[in-house]
């Protein structure tokens, strides 16, 4: 089976470079080698790396694995957490003049 590359827009690839680097400051700040983080996380070094290059080809799972060995796990929870798009979107499709429901 053939490997497909996946293609991001450039203020994706932006974003997730930014990520790397974030957790890259994260791991410098509590002093831990690469080695350190990789084996406390079960992945290969140049798995680290590539998260921290912000690689769009790394599993979810390998970076949540170094979040955790970061304790930065809680970070992942915050994601779509205040959907303002989604909530507009809600809104503008709900019908009004109807009764709410009789308790």
């Amino acid at each position: 089976m053939r490997n497909k590359k996946t293609i991001l827009l450039p203020r994706l690839v932006s974003i997730l470079e930014e990520m790397g680097e974030n957790i890259k400051l994260a791991r410098l700040r509590r002093r831990l080698s690469v080695e350190q983080v990789a084996e406390r996380a079960g992945i290969s070094r140049s798995t680290l790396w590539n998260i921290e290059k912000g690689s769009a080809g790394t599993s979810l799972a390998a970076y949540t694995q170094v979040l955790h060995v970061l304790g930065l796990e809680k970070d992942l929870l915050s994601i779509a957490k205040d959907d303002e798009l989604g909530r507009k979107l809600q809104d503008a499709n709900l019908q009004t003049g109807l009764r709410a429901p009789k308790s």
